[in-house]
């Protein structure tokens, strides 16, 4: 029987504040470093369009979104395309944009399987601003 999992999923960025993005359970402590990309921004992209708030704060950058401070705000408001900014999201890490650590182990390639601990950390540590869907 799977065990339920607690990840918190935070960013980080040369010069930037570590942020906490959000925390979700999940129903297996194996996963691949795919799957929490996935799970990860089809989450905030439900958030977003189910409340549609004037700022988006998420992994990747909508297209015609202007940065701001604390995330992006879209130059026409709109609902986010969540296939679209997934990926967005892996190709940036298949470039290395950005690097994904759980509980502070690089993983490497989208299929590793990693074994997630409770309340696992998984941080997106952001190499350049990604711009998506």
């Amino acid at each position: 029987m799977a065990a339920q999992v607690a990840i918190t999923f935070v960013d980080e960025a040369p010069g930037a504040q570590r942020r906490e993005a959000l925390r979700i359970t999940l129903w297996s402590e194996r996963v691949t470093a795919r799957e929490l990309i996935e799970r990860r921004v089809r989450h905030e992209v439900e958030i977003y369009n189910r409340t549609t708030p004037e700022i988006f704060q998420g992994l990747v950058q909508p297209t015609d979104a202007e940065q701001i401070l604390n995330g992006w705000r879209m130059n026409t408001p709109r609902l986010l395309d969540a296939e679209r900014q997934i990926a967005r999201a892996l190709d940036a890490f298949r470039h290395n944009r950005i690097l994904l650590l759980v509980d502070d182990r690089q993983v490497e390639t989208l299929d590793e399987e990693v074994l997630l601990t409770r309340d696992a950390e998984v941080c997106f540590y952001k190499l350049l601003p990604l711009v998506g869907g």
